[in-house]
């Protein structure tokens, strides 16, 4: 008898279990037009941190931010692992780059597409703006993020889609979003600087070609070992045709990425001083993943302007 009035007692215990369940889920679909609930942070999973990064800041308390590749992670050669499939499972929206750069990341994205908001938001700007891959015509170049008028416009897209998701929020996004923008201002004074380089040291020398959109921007010619991608090796006539770019600029300084092995460069700095000219390596540049969190670095805004002084240094000679 006590037996079964024991699985009778579990039997209406798990019944209980199952109806809040149901009562909680139809809740949340009451509360919130796309899932998230009362107070609770829009749950948005990034792929780099050129994009988490400023969508925490302009979501302030209203977003819960996470970045799968953290400093001195390569996207053009990250493969996603378990963990985080679980956690763009979880996620309420994802945002990704797109274009090509999370190569290994696309089957994964798109198949969570049709359960919540995914966006590739380098592939919401006009084809016309995107620059192409000189090894594969057609293929656009996706580090757009150093063009920062494109990528303010692709960070737009991002904030919009979150309004969708969240409408109730509207207004609380797009004023978070102005005082972004703004902020983005300070990165035009500060790369006025590069305009006081000499015409003929105007070549930015770096491990792969991920500095195109800002030579664009910044009028400055743009030399990369690898292509577009790092999946791509530099050979010796890379090497070769780069060290005789260097001795006809009479380039002072080259640069490592923070994401790149540095082997490529090296060569071209052993190869320039067989042939008697001694070039320095510029320093460290941010190129396809950002500095550490909690650091200047570990912003847009930081490890932008850093990539500005550092080339600035190394090319002209000049101080902060």
């Amino acid at each position: 008898m006590k037996k079964a009035w024991k699985k009778i007692l579990g039997f209406a215990i798990l019944m209980g279990v199952f109806v809040l369940a149901a009562c909680g889920s139809d809740s949340e679909e009451e509360n919130g037009s796309g899932g998230a609930s009362g107070d609770d942070p829009i749950e948005i999973v990034t792929t780099i941190a050129q994009i988490g990064e400023p969508i925490s800041q302009i979501g302030g308390d209203l977003v819960n931010v996470e970045t799968l590749m953290g400093p001195s992670v390569d996207p053009h050669l990250y493969d996603p692992t378990q963990g985080d499939i679980a956690t763009l499972s979880e996620a309420d929206v994802v945002f990704y780059s797109g274009l090509h750069l999370e190569a290994n990341m696309e089957e994964p994205l798109e198949s969570i597409s049709s359960e919540k908001p995914v966006l590739a938001i380098g592939e919401t700007l006009p084809e016309d703006v995107l620059l192409e891959d000189e090894e594969e015509p057609g293929a656009p170049d996706p580090h757009i993020w150093f063009d920062y008028n494109l990528w303010q416009d692709a960070l737009d897209a991002a904030v919009e889609e979150l309004k969708e998701y969240a409408p109730e929020h509207a207004d609380e996004l797009e004023e978070g979003k102005q005082e972004y923008f703004a902020q983005l201002e300070e990165l035009d004074e500060e790369a006025a600087k590069l305009q006081d380089i000499p015409d003929e040291q105007r070549v930015l020398v770096t491990a792969h070609d991920a500095f195109n959109y800002f030579g664009q921007l910044h009028d400055m010619e743009v030399v990369g070992l690898q292509g577009i991608s790092t999946e791509s090796e530099a050979g010796v006539s890379d090497v070769n045709n780069t060290i005789s770019i260097i001795e006809e600029h009479e380039v002072p300084a080259i640069f490592v990425e923070s994401s790149v092995n540095q082997d490529t460069i090296n060569a071209v700095i052993e190869g320039a001083s067989n042939n008697g000219m001694e070039v320095e390596i510029g320093g460290e540049l941010y190129s396809d993943a950002m500095g550490e969190e909690g650091t200047d670095e570990g912003t847009y805004i930081g490890m932008y302007k850093h990539n500005i002084n550092t080339i600035y240094e190394a090319l002209s000679g000049g101080d902060e």
